[in-house]
């Protein structure tokens, strides 16, 4: 019975192995030297980087590719990283170029349909959601934003939390219209 599938005898495993920790080790001093943001979710760039960088690492592991030419690689969207993050500080205008805002998709107890049309999210998505919250009735809902990650925020109070005051803060930069 073939198990080449499975294992073959020229499979480099040990090369593998090394090939791992060594870009384990160069992953840790190159976040070290560009920052943890390397990997933070906020916008969609970031997200992108993030999995173009899971796809170097996947690569280099499973192909022919030099753990070199991979670190390279890694090292080159890593500063690319960095430097949008510096540009979107210093320029707000492309900051919102490439940044979505976020969108409200409750207020309260109502359902802002049409933002949930524009977001392409269903009703029964957002009930989703809420249940992760562990909202028991709408009247616990005090907003639910769709982030520009595209992770959904659910504000809310507990029964016991009714003399909590909302600080509006938290809403800023949050489109309340598609």
């Amino acid at each position: 019975m073939e198990l080449d599938w499975i294992y073959k005898n020229d499979d480099p495993l040990i090369q593998t192995l090394l090939g791992c920790c060594l870009l384990f080790i160069a992953i840790i001093v190159l976040t070290r030297f560009v920052g943890l943001r390397s990997f933070a979710k906020f916008t969609a760039y970031d997200f992108a980087f993030t999995i173009a960088i899971g796809s170097i690492i996947s690569t280099i592991l499973t192909s022919s590719t030099s753990i070199a030419h991979g670190v390279f690689a890694i090292a080159g969207l890593l500063i690319l990283t960095y430097i949008f993050s510096f540009l979107q500080r210093k320029f707000p205008k492309l900051n919102s170029l490439i940044s979505n805002k976020p969108l409200l998709l409750m207020d309260g107890d109502k359902i802002l349909t049409e933002n949930l049309q524009h977001a392409r999210i269903e009703e029964g998505q957002l009930m989703s959601k809420l249940r992760e919250a562990n909202v028991l009735n709408f009247g616990q809902v005090l907003y639910v934003v769709l982030e520009s990650t595209g992770d959904i925020s659910v504000l809310h109070k507990s029964s016991n939390e009714s003399d909590v005051k909302f600080d509006q803060k938290i809403l800023d930069g949050v489109r309340t219209k598609p």
